[in-house]
Parts: C-alpha cells; sequence; structure tokens
C-alpha cells in the first residue's frame, strides 16, 4: 500500500512539473513591445530581428512579442504602461518621450543633421548615452535612437512655400517643438494620435499631415491626401524604450548580449529604411500619389533658427551636445 501511495505520490508531482515545464527548462520570459506602425515598417523588420537574436542568444529564455498597429494603445498610453512597468519595451516618437524629459527636443530640432550618414553617425557615436541613462528615475531608459525617416507635407494640393501653407489645419504629433515648427512654417499644426489621421482628413478635421513616405504609404493616408511635397522640415528619431525594471532584471552577460544586438538592429534599420523608402514611393505612385520635389525646401527654415536658439539657450547640456552634434556633421 505505501509502495502504491509512494507510486502514485510520484506520477502527480511528475505531472506538475511538465505543468511547470519541467524541472530543468528555463522558463520563457515574454516581453511586451508596442509599436505602432506595421510589420513592413522597416523599424519593424529591425525589431524583429532584435527578439529573434535575442531569443536566440539567451537560448530561449528571452522573447521579444512585437504588438504592431497601436494593438497595446496609441504611444503615449503605451509609455504610461511602460513606465508602470505593464509592459517591458515600446518604439515611441521622439515628442512622447520629449514631454516626460524636455532635453529630448534637441534631437528633433529642424536642420540638426545635415544627411542621414550624420545622423547614423550621431546615434552610434555613443555622444547621447548621458541623455539616454537620464531618465532612470522616470522608471524607463533610452535603448537607442533610430531612424524614423525625414518627414514632408502631404495634403490635397502641391506646398511649395510659406504662403502655401497658410491656414492649413496640419496634423502632428502631440509635441510642443514639433507645434512650434509646423506653425513657423506657415501652417496651422494641429496635435493628434496617428490612428485618427486618415479620418481627419478624409472628414475636413485635417487639410493634411507631415511624416516619411513609409509611413505615408503604410497606412494609405495617399488615399486622401495623394499630394506629398518634399518640406524636408524634420528627420525627427523615433527612441527604443525599455522599462527600467526589466533591463536590471538581466544578468550583467545578458547585458552585454542586449546591448550589442540593440546596436545591431539599429544599424540594420537606417538600411531598411533606405529601401524602404524607394518601395513606398513606387506603391503610392502606382495608387495616385504625386511627389513635389520641383522648390527650395529652404524657404520654409526662415522661422528655425529661432526655435533652435531658444532651444538650447536654455540649459549648458542642451548648448554642449548641440555643439557635439553638429561638429559630427562637418
Amino acid at each position: 500500500m505505501k509502495k502504491s501511495i509512494a507510486l502514485a505520490v510520484a506520477v502527480a508531482l511528475s505531472f506538475a512539473l511538465m505543468a511547470c515545464g519541467g524541472g530543468n527548462k528555463k522558463k520563457e520570459i515574454v516581453w511586451k513591445l508596442s509599436f505602432n506602425q506595421s510589420e513592413q515598417n522597416p523599424q519593424a523588420r529591425g525589431l524583429k530581428w532584435l527578439s529573434d537574436e535575442f531569443y536566440k542568444a539567451t537560448n530561449g529564455k528571452y522573447r521579444i512579442e512585437i504588438n504592431h498597429n497601436e494593438l497595446l494603445g496609441n504611444q503615449k498610453d503605451s509609455f504610461e504602461l511602460l513606465q508602470r512597468g505593464a509592459i517591458q519595451m515600446a518604439m515611441l516618437g521622439n515628442p512622447v518621450v520629449e514631454a516626460a524629459a524636455s532635453d529630448f527636443g534637441l534631437l528633433a530640432l529642424p536642420g540638426l543633421y545635415t544627411s542621414i550618414e550624420h545622423q547614423e553617425a550621431v546615434f552610434t557615436s555613443g555622444i547621447l548615452n548621458d541623455l539616454f541613462a537620464s531618465t532612470k528615475e522616470k522608471k524607463f531608459l533610452v535603448l537607442s535612437a533610430i531612424h524614423g525617416g525625414i518627414r514632408n507635407v502631404y495634403a490635397k494640393k502641391p506646398v511649395r512655400s510659406p504662403a502655401d501653407l497658410k491656414g492649413m489645419k496640419i496634423r502632428v504629433m502631440q509635441s510642443q517643438s514639433m507645434i512650434d515648427v509646423l506653425n513657423a512654417m506657415g501652417a496651422v499644426a494641429v496635435p493628434m494620435s496617428q490612428g485618427e489621421v486618415y479620418a481627419a482628413i478624409q472628414q475636413g478635421v485635417l487639410d493634411g499631415a507631415e511624416n516619411n513616405e513609409v509611413t505615408y504609404n503604410d497606412l494609405k493616408q495617399y488615399e486622401v491626401a495623394p499630394i506629398y511635397s518634399y518640406t524636408r522640415h524634420f528627420m525627427m528619431p523615433d527612441l527604443l524604450v525599455i522599462n527600467t525594471d526589466a533591463y536590471a532584471s538581466l544578468t550583467p552577460e545578458e547585458k552585454v548580449i542586449f546591448d550589442k544586438l540593440v546596436v545591431e538592429a539599429i544599424n540594420r534599420t537606417f538600411a531598411l529604411f533606405q529601401e524602404q523608402v524607394a518601395k513606398a514611393k513606387i506603391e503610392a505612385a502606382d495608387k495616385g500619389a504625386k511627389y513635389i520635389d520641383d522648390f527650395d525646401s529652404s524657404v520654409f527654415a526662415k522661422g528655425f533658427a529661432g526655435i533652435t536658439n531658444k532651444f538650447i539657450s536654455q540649459n549648458s547640456v542642451r548648448k554642449d551636445l548641440y555643439d557635439k552634434i553638429k561638429a559630427l556633421g562637418k
């Protein structure tokens, strides 16, 4: 009888272990990552690579679950979830982080980068590390800045000058610096989440929006705003952020692996973005989009100097970092 009871207990324990994943098998840790764009976006492809490589490098211990198309809410809501620890990672527009840590507005100043190559040099140089680490007390860290394309205005008519933009209601992200720039260009800037833009243009609430060619194509916004004008007013980064507790949970060895993979993912994204821009332009043009590039985009820059000078004069950290960034473009 005792042997039968012992056998029954052993069998029950074995099933319990199997239900828990086995005695020695590592439990998979899933990090949820919020992303507001589609799976075809080049940033999404870079994140997929990061997820796959980190999974392999940790022998299946960590899996980054990428939730596309605002599945976990818009960027502002996702950021709040991340700070509370409800999700672990997010790809956020620079203005979202700027709202919590105002010095990040520096990275989105108009005319800051002379070229895509200059921006890539800035993002991979290490000069932004102190800025990225400065948010620790706010329960998040910035892992890296990522190329988010060059932003231009699109509407139902060409935009070649501030006169063309006068009185036009143009969607921007919920950022005071973006509002200031679009207003300086002659527009009436309207802050709004990305998911509302298509309907707002369709219904006449907006006259247009501004973004890169990839997002313009992915979200089919050419259907409601078919004229894409190369105003080239922003080369604004997106930021890959992580909850501080999630990052702290990594072992020192895992942090080395993770940090290295993040840098590689960023490098890959720069190349992927350029490929995707070319593809997106063709796809949108085939659906009726028209691209306007027969004008000098510098005509919009008249009011930018005042915005930049006001921002960098507010503290020495901003001025010093601004000078370092500009020096990399020479």
